[in-house]
């Protein structure tokens, strides 16, 4: 019989920096028997900054990754829910994984260039993953487009041939945030990306994700609550109670989570009472 499947593609090229819609319905994770989200469902806007906070354990990070279908890396895992970019499902499964990581990038926590490729090739590393093939002049436009979004590009534009591991902690931060850019993702996922870093760094950081905001749709998870303040538009305050698996308690606009939240536990939570 002749195979007429089918593989639907995500509308990934970005030429234009259009933004895009990132919705989660009914989310729900294991690793192995242990559940650890429950039936989360939350609309991140573009053009908007949108924070995940909570305590530790209480699946946001893990949501993050199921946001760009990394958590299905870890052998055990597993999910319920459905993940849409402008109404495509990333885990359809007429969908390319290869499509839902370009369309939906990432930053880490901790900074992880290549130590030993140049700044120039650590940003251009993700368009031989994803396909791309670019001729020299384009990569050397990608390059300047790329560490100039990430707030770069003057501190590095004369040493690009220099190792990417030689870089400050706040600058190989940038890098990954340059080489996330450089394959025109629709989405920015960061997770706390500032965590490891030194107040001056911190506040660079910052600034680029409030720079990047009107290009590309961000979600950021972060412990740091005036951070969440200083950055992000809406917030999703994440709760797991009792060994009970994590889930959103409310979420909305950033000062009205900070100032009259309508749960007394998110209120608690952001003024320090526990976390």
């Amino acid at each position: 019989m002749t195979d007429t499947t089918t593989t639907e593609a995500l509308p990934v090229d970005n030429p234009d920096h259009i933004m895009a819609t990132l919705e989660a319905r009914d989310v729900s994770a294991w690793f192995g028997e242990r559940k650890v989200l429950e039936r989360v469902s939350l609309v991140m806007q573009p053009g908007e900054v949108t924070a995940l906070i909570g305590p530790s354990g209480c699946g946001k990070s893990t949501f993050l990754r199921v946001l760009n279908r990394m958590h299905e890396l870890v052998p055990s895992a597993s999910l319920a829910g459905s993940v849409l970019v402008d109404d495509h499902d990333i885990y359809d499964s007429t969908m390319r994984i290869t499509d839902a990581r370009r369309a939906i990038g990432m930053v880490f926590q901790k900074p992880n260039p290549f130590p030993a490729m140049s700044i120039a090739d650590n940003v251009i590393a993700g368009l031989t993953l994803t396909g791309q093939s670019l001729t020299k002049s384009e990569k050397a436009t990608l390059i300047e487009e790329s560490l100039t979004m990430a707030g770069l590009w003057n501190e590095v534009k004369d040493r690009l041939g220099a190792a990417g591991g030689g870089l400050s902690g706040g600058q190989q931060q940038r890098l990954c945030i340059a080489r996330s850019l450089a394959v025109k993702p629709r989405v920015l996922l960061m997770d706390e990306p500032c965590s490891a870093l030194d107040p001056t760094s911190t506040r660079r950081i910052e600034q680029t994700i409030l720079e990047l905001k009107s290009q590309v749709t961000i979600v950021i998870v972060t412990h740091n609550m005036q951070q969440a303040q200083r950055v992000s538009d809406r917030c999703a305050f994440f709760l797991a109670e009792a060994g009970t698996p994590g889930q959103i308690v409310e979420h909305g606009f950033t000062d009205k989570m900070f100032s009259t939240p309508t749960d007394q536990r998110t209120l608690d939570y952001v003024n320090g009472r526990f976390g």
